[in-house]
């Protein structure tokens, strides 16, 4: 009864496929949230879960639950269905665009192999979620840059250069020698779809 209340008809028959905009900045902020996170483990090893079977299993609130599935749902990340009179979620399908499959791809990776998958994802994604970060990695993209080359470029101020610079540093993909930014291969397959996608 109380999946019924969250849900109206109008938003579960409505076309996820209007509403994803997969912008990479965007999903890292939904994914930067442990809460979050935790949900879409769950749905992961258990798909078909109502608003209130994931509440009762994370101890959440069923408002915040229902707020926190319907934004992994809006990034592509979760299906949203009827069945009889219960609304459920789960993992979208390894068919979906390429974008959301191929991201997704790489979260369930990490969710298998990190030892700590929620740091892990946490860590990465929190790299990613200011478009200024996404616009000076691909700035980065072409080659090493001094600030004050990416500052001309991309009209970035000084302290937000220096704030977004070291964001990107301590996640592990821009690295700094000699006063000369440049981007940091990565090994880890989360790792390796974050910076693809940030240059898409």
């Amino acid at each position: 009864m109380l999946d019924e209340i969250v849900h109206t008809s109008e938003s579960v028959l409505m076309d996820t496929a209007a509403l994803l905009q997969p912008t990479l900045w965007r999903t890292c902020r939904v994914l930067a949230n442990r809460t979050r996170l935790e949900m879409y483990r769950l749905l992961l090893r258990q798909p078909g879960q109502t608003v209130t079977a994931v509440a009762q299993q994370l101890h959440q609130p069923l408002s915040l639950t229902s707020e926190y599935l319907r934004a992994l749902e809006a990034r592509g990340l979760l299906t949203v269905r009827r069945v009889g009179r219960r609304v459920v979620y789960g993992p979208r399908s390894t068919s979906s665009p390429k974008w959301t499959s191929d991201f997704a791809a790489a979260l369930r990776a990490t969710f298998r192999q990190a030892p700590r998958p929620l740091d892990t994802i946490y860590r990465l994604t929190t790299a990613f979620t200011h478009p200024r970060r996404v616009e000076l990695f691909r700035a980065l993209q072409q080659g090493p840059r001094t600030p004050a080359q990416l500052r001309a470029g991309t009209r970035i101020s000084v302290w937000a250069l220096r704030r977004q610079l070291k964001k990107l540093e301590t996640r592990g993909f821009v690295t700094q020698r000699n006063g000369m930014f440049a981007v940091m291969p990565r090994q880890d397959s989360l790792g390796r779809a974050l910076a693809r996608l940030a240059t898409s």
